[in-house]
């Protein structure tokens, strides 16, 4: 039996190129994607539509229209990905259905979802550099969430 999929979440996602390939990388690894509304464009948005290309039709979207309606029944364990984490993603143990939560690219998440997360993590960094892009960010932690997890995407048929 294969284990739950981790979940990705974005907070309020602002930038759509991200958006979209995110999307897309959890289409083609059958992981589901919450996204947390506002967004900062529309989620229909035309350049979202190009980087998700015709990979979003396999999405398993979820949109939230708030983080009070996401947090009042998370799918999991919420682990934060975020810079002021003194703990690296490395060195975490994940476990099926843990959701990956990213914040906004602006602005990362306010103080209370911050405090909220069951968990959080970072990606060391050398000196002088401030973060990743959001979706490199979220594929380097998701791969390895998957692999401690041992959860593939289904075959192909």
């Amino acid at each position: 039996m294969v284990p739950e999929a981790p979940h990705l979440a974005l907070y309020e996602p602002d930038i759509p190129q991200n958006t979209g390939a995110l999307m897309r990388l959890a289409a083609c690894l059958g992981v589901p994607l919450h996204v947390i509304e506002p967004c900062g464009f529309v989620l229909d948005d035309r350049r979202l539509r190009r980087a998700g290309m015709d990979y979003l039709d396999g999405l398993d979207l979820r949109r939230h229209a708030s983080w009070t309606r996401f947090a009042a029944e998370p799918p999991g364990r919420i682990v934060l990905l975020t810079t002021r984490a003194a703990m690296p993603y490395l060195d975490f143990a994940f476990a099926p259905g843990d959701v990956l939560l990213l914040g906004r690219e602006s602005a990362g998440v306010p103080e209370a979802v911050h405090a909220a997360a069951d968990a959080r993590v970072a990606i060391p960094l050398r000196p002088g550099m401030r973060s990743l892009n959001v979706a490199l960010a979220a594929a380097m932690v998701l791969g390895e969430a998957l692999r401690q997890t041992r959860h593939a995407a289904p075959e192909r048929p």
